[in-house]
C-alpha cells in the first residue's frame, strides 16, 4: 500500500513491538500483522489470516486485545480445531516501554489491558481438515468477547468442552503414562520478565494446557517462543504475576513447577470426563487447595491412575465438589488413596467402626463432627466405588448407601437420646415402664433402594403417653426434642442424601414429629384418618433403629392395615398417577420419574401387583422393587418377559436418575435436558456411552429412553388400565 493509506493504527502498532519481533517476521508478514492490527477494536477484538504452506502446514497469525488469558484461549481454539502446533512466537505491543524490574517486595502497576494488542504466529499442522481462518476468528472473537465482559470461566469452559470432543481417548501405555515436563526458571537482573523454559512430548493439547495452567494461576504472558525438537516441544515464555511482579521466590516457582505438570497430565485424561470444563474447574480449585498447602501435598495426587479416576470423579459431579469434596480435602485424600483395596462394608461392619470411634470422647460436640466425618468419607467411598469400579453395580451401591445410612441413624439416635436424658431424665410410660423408641425408614431408603442425593424417609414412634425421671416433661415432647436434635446432629443439604424426610408421618406436617404408637394404630385403621395412596406407601416400611420390639408392633399395625383384605382402589390409584404425569412434568419435556413409562410406573407396577395379591400369601411382600419382581414373577403373577423386561427398565431408570442426581446433589433434578442441549451429551457420558462425539452419545441415549419408556408403558396398561 502507498504510505498515505496506511492507517495510522497500523503503524502505531509496529511502533510498540520489540526488536525479537522484528527478527523473527519477513517485512511483508510485519505489514500484514499491523493491517489487522489496525482493525482490532473491541466490537472486532481479534482478526486473522492464515497461509498454507508447504508439507500440509500452514501459518496462522492472529492479532487480538491482550485480554488476559488471551494466549490460552488461542490455544485451546487452535487445539479444538485438531491443528498441533509446532513451532511459533508471541509478542505483546505497549503504549510505553517496559519499565525496570522493581525492587524486590514492590508491586509494579500493570500497563492497563485495554492499550495492549498482542500478535500470535504459529505453523501449524492439521490433524483432520486444514484451518478455516473464518470460523477460528469467529469463535475466537466470541470467546474474547465473554472475557471483555467478565465471563473469563464461561470462555475457558467453552474452550474446555471444544477441546475435549475433539481429542481421542488414549490406550494402551498412553492411557496411563504421560511423559514429564522439564520447567526452569530464569531471573536476570536486568530483565523485566521472568523467564520460564518448558521442554516435554509434543502431545495434542500440550501448549493449551501449560497456557491454561498460567492463566489458572494468575500468571500473565508477555511473550513465547515455541519450537519443535524432534517429538518434544521447547517453550520459552516471558511471565510475570498480574499485579506486574517476577516469580522469583523458589517455594513459589516449584508450586508453578508442580501445578503445570499436574495441569499438562490432567488435560491428557479430560477425554474420561463426562463433562471436561465441569472437571477442569473443579480441578482449579482443587489446586487452589493444595497449593496453599505447599509442594507436597500436591504430590499426593501426582499418579497418572490417580489423576484420570480423578477426572472422571470431577467431570460426573458439580456436587461431589462443590459441597463435599472442596470442603473436606482431609477426606478426599485417604478415599482417593486407598479406595481400590477398601470393601464397601455392611451395616454391622459400619457400625462396630463408628461405635468404636464414638467411644473415644465423652464430648457430644466432637462426637458429632466424627459422625458426620465418617459418613461423608464413607459415602465418598461408596460414590467413587459406583463411580470407577465396574464391578459395583447399582444394587451394591444402593446396598451400601442403605447399610451406611442404617448404621449411621442408629448412632446418631443413640446420641441424641444420651444428650436429652442427661438434661431430662429417661422417658417413662404413665404406669412407670420404659417408653422406647423406634424409627422406621419409607420410600427409596425403606426399600433398601439408595442412590445419589436420595433422603431419609422416616417415621418415628414411641410406646405411649408417660413422662421423663427428671424434668417431668412429656414424653412425646422429650421424643419431640430428640428428632428436632437429629435433624441438627446429621449435616445434610436441603433435597440431598441424608436429609431428614418425615412428610409421610400420621396427618403429614400438621401431626408431631414423633407418634405415639396408639395414634398410629388409630390413624391406620377404617376411618382414621389415612389417605388411599398412604396404603401403598407403607409398602416400604422398615425398621432402621431404635427399639426392635416397638418396631415390630409397628409393622403389625402396618401388616393389618395395608393387608386387611380390603380391596385395592384401583381407579384412585391410577387417576393419582395420571396427575402425577401431567401435573408434575412440564409439556413437551420428559422427567425420569414422573412421567408415563418411566420409573414411576415401574415400581407402581409392583406395588399394585403386591396389593392386589399380597393380602393371601405373605412371601409376595417386600419393600424392595427388584426382589418384589422376582417373587411376583414366581408367583406366576407377571409373565417372564414382562418381568425381565421391567427389570432391564427399573435398572435404567434408576441410573439414569442417579447420573442426574449426582451433578448436583438434589433429588428432584429430574427433568432430561432439551434436545440438542450439550447437557444430554454429559448425562450420556456419566451413563457410560461410548461414542466418538458428545452429540452421538447424547442420540444413543435419547433412543434407549425412548424404547424403555414404550416398552414399560405397554406393560403398565396392559396389567392395569
Amino acid at each position: 500500500q502507498r504510505a498515505d493509506e496506511v492507517p495510522p493504527a497500523a503503524v502505531e502498532f509496529l511502533g510498540q513491538l520489540d526488536s525479537q519481533y522484528f527478527a523473527r517476521v519477513f517485512p511483508e508478514d510485519a505489514a500484514q500483522h499491523a493491517l489487522l492490527a489496525a482493525e482490532v477494536s473491541a466490537d472486532r477484538p481479534a482478526r486473522d489470516s492464515v497461509e498454507p504452506r508447504a508439507e500440509g502446514r500452514n501459518d496462522i497469525a492472529v492479532v487480538a486485545l491482550d485480554y488476559f488469558s488471551e494466549f490460552a484461549i488461542l490455544c485451546g481454539v487452535l487445539a479444538g480445531h485438531g491443528l498441533d502446533i509446532e513451532s511459533g512466537h508471541v509478542h505483546t505491543g505497549a503504549p510505553a516501554p517496559a519499565p525496570p524490574a522493581p525492587p524486590r517486595g514492590v508491586r509494579r502497576r500493570p500497563v492497563p489491558v485495554a492499550a495492549r494488542k498482542i500478535v500470535d504466529v504459529f505453523r501449524v499442522r492439521p490433524r483432520r481438515e486444514p484451518p478455516d481462518a473464518e470460523a477460528l476468528e469467529g469463535e475466537l472473537v466470541e470467546l474474547l468477547g465473554l472475557v471483555a465482559n467478565g465471563n473469563a470461566v464461561e470462555a475457558r469452559e467453552l474452550v474446555n468442552r471444544r477441546l475435549a470432543d475433539s481429542l481421542d481417548k488414549p490406550s494402551g501405555s498412553a492411557a496411563v503414562a504421560v511423559s514429564p515436563v522439564t520447567i526452569t526458571f530464569d531471573n536476570d537482573p536486568d530483565a523485566a520478565w521472568t523467564v520460564m523454559h518448558v521442554r516435554g512430548a509434543d502431545t495434542p493439547g500440550f501448549l493449551y494446557a501449560l497456557a491454561n495452567a498460567l492463566a489458572m494461576r494468575g500468571v500473565y504472558v508477555h511473550s513465547v517462543l515455541i519450537e519443535s525438537v524432534g517429538e518434544e516441544v521447547s517453550d520459552r515464555f516471558s511471565i510475570a504475576r498480574r499485579d506486574g511482579r517476577r516469580i522469583e521466590d523458589e517455594a513459589d516457582q516449584e508450586t508453578l513447577r508442580l501445578a503445570v505438570a499436574l495441569i499438562k497430565q490432567f488435560t491428557h485424561f479430560l477425554p474420561w470426563a463426562p463433562d471436561p470444563a465441569l472437571a477442569l474447574r473443579g480441578f482449579d480449585q482443587f489446586l487452589d487447595q493444595l497449593m496453599s498447602e505447599g509442594p507436597e501435598a500436591m504430590r499426593l495426587f501426582a499418579s497418572p491412575e490417580g489423576l484420570r479416576e480423578l477426572a472422571r470423579l470431577l467431570g460426573s459431579s458439580a456436587f461431589l465438589w462443590e459441597d463435599f469434596l472442596r470442603r473436606q480435602l482431609d477426606n478426599l485424600r485417604p478415599v482417593l488413596e486407598d479406595w481400590r483395596r477398601r470393601p464397601l462394608r455392611d451395616r454391622v461392619e459400619l457400625a462396630n467402626d463408628l461405635g468404636e470411634r464414638l467411644k473415644r470422647t465423652p464430648s457430644h460436640e466432637e462426637q458429632r463432627q466424627i459422625l458426620n466425618d465418617f459418613k461423608d468419607e464413607e459415602m465418598l467411598l461408596a460414590d467413587m466405588k459406583y463411580l470407577l469400579d465396574p464391578d459395583v453395580s447399582l444394587q451394591r451401591f444402593s446396598r451400601g448407601l442403605t447399610d451406611l445410612a442404617d448404621a449411621v441413624l442408629e448412632e446418631a439416635v443413640a446420641l441424641c437420646h444420651v444428650r436429652l436424658r442427661e438434661e431430662h431424665g429417661e422417658p417413662r410410660l404413665e404406669n412407670g415402664g420404659s417408653c422406647p423408641l423406634a424409627v422406621l425408614g419409607l420410600g427409596k431408603y425403606g426399600g433398601r433402594e439408595m442412590g445419589y442425593a436420595s433422603d431419609l424417609e422416616l417415621l418415628f414412634v414411641y410406646e405411649g403417653p408417660g413422662h421423663t425421671t427428671g424434668s417431668g416433661i412429656e414424653s412425646g415432647t422429650f421424643y419431640e426434642k430428640l428428632v428436632r436434635e437429629l435433624r441438627d446432629l446429621l449435616e445434610a443439604r436441603a433435597e440431598g442424601i441424608f436429609h431428614l424426610d418425615m412428610r409421610l408421618r400420621p396427618h403429614g406436617s400438621k401431626g408431631p414429629l414423633a407418634s405415639p404408637l396408639s395414634l398410629l394404630a388409630e390413624y391406620y385403621s377404617p376411618g382414621g384418618g389415612a389417605a388411599a395412596f398412604e396404603r401403598q406407601s407403607l409398602l416400604k416400611l422398615r425398621p432402621v433403629a431404635g427399639d426392635r420390639g416397638l418396631g415390630g408392633r409397628v409393622m403389625d399395625v402396618r401388616d393389618a392395615f395395608v393387608w386387611s383384605g380390603e380391596p385395592w382402589d384401583r381407579e384412585n390409584a391410577l387417576h393419582l398417577r395420571e396427575r402425577q404425569a401431567s401435573e408434575l412434568v412440564p409439556p413437551g419435556r420428559v422427567n425420569v420419574k414422573y412421567s408415563r413409562g418411566c420409573m414411576v410406573d415401574t415400581e407402581y407396577a409392583v406395588q399394585y401387583l403386591q396389593l392386589q395379591h399380597g393380602a393371601e400369601r405373605p412371601g409376595r411382600r417386600t419393600p424392595t422393587t427388584l426382589e418384589g419382581l422376582d417373587r411376583l414373577q414366581n408367583a406366576g403373577l407377571l409373565s417372564k418377559q414382562d418381568g425381565a423386561d421391567l427389570r432391564s427398565s427399573y435398572l435404567f431408570w434408576r441410573r439414569l436418575a442417579d447420573a442426574q442426581r449426582m451433578v448436583h446433589g438434589a433429588s428432584r433434578d429430574l427433568l432430561l435436558p432439551e434436545p440438542g442441549r450439550e447437557e444430554m451429551g454429559f448425562l450420556a457420558r456419566r451413563m457410560g456411552y461410548e461414542a466418538p462425539s458428545g452429540q452421538e452419545a447424547a442420540a444413543a441415549l435419547a433412543a434407549d429412553v425412548e424404547r424403555h419408556r414404550e416398552r414399560t408403558l405397554a406393560i403398565f396398561t396392559r396389567l392395569f388400565a
